[in-house]
Parts: structure tokens; sequence; C-alpha cells
């Protein structure tokens, strides 16, 4: 899956994508990598949850039968949820998985 599809990079993650073919009714599939450089085991859990939720919340967005891989990079220890969910939403929008912000996100208010 790494070697295949399109990567985009941000500060505190890197995500691995390939589209899905072919219209239908393929789930999205998503899956995590936090190594030991994120931090001890109870820090890659917190980020590891954070990514899972943030990835769910965006699963009606992203294309049928899409396969994500998502690696923590250190800094991401230390972000809070919606830093990694502006990196994820910058690196789909980057891959063109996603038009836009997402559904019910604050709007900018400049």
């Amino acid at each position: 899956m790494l070697r295949r599809g399109a990567r985009a990079g941000r500060h505190r993650l890197v995500v691995h994508a390939v589209a899905g073919t072919a219209p239908g009714t393929e789930p999205v599939r998503a899956g995590f990598i936090v190594s030991k450089a994120v931090g001890n085991s109870v820090v890659r859990h917190r980020v590891a949850r954070r990514l899972r939720h943030l990835v769910a919340e965006r699963r009606g967005t992203l294309p049928p039968g899409s396969a994500l891989v998502i690696r923590a990079l250190p800094p991401a220890a230390a972000a809070s949820s919606a830093e990694l969910g502006g990196d994820l939403d910058g690196a789909l929008r980057k891959l063109r998985l996603t038009e836009g912000p997402r559904p019910g996100a604050a709007k900018d208010p400049a």
C-alpha cells in the first residue's frame, strides 16, 4: 500500500492513499502507523485514538473503496485534535480526495 498511490506530508502526519477504482459500496479503509518515535505507549495510543476518530468523521466525504494509511510523526504527540484534523484535511485536499473543508467545520472569521 505504501508503495502505490499518492502521498501527502504535513507537519504532524503523512497520508498515503489509493483512491477507489470502481464506484460501488466498498467501504473506506484506514490504517495507522504510530511508531515509538512519537512517544511512549500511552502517547502512541492517544494519537492513534485521535486519528481514528478524525478519519471516522470524514469517511462519508471520501470516495468509496479508498484506502488510507496515516503515519503519525513525532510532533503529533503534542498536537491537539484540532491541529491533527487540520493536517489531515490539508493532506486529503492535496490528494484531491475531498473538496474544501468538511461539513460542519468552523468557518474562518476573517
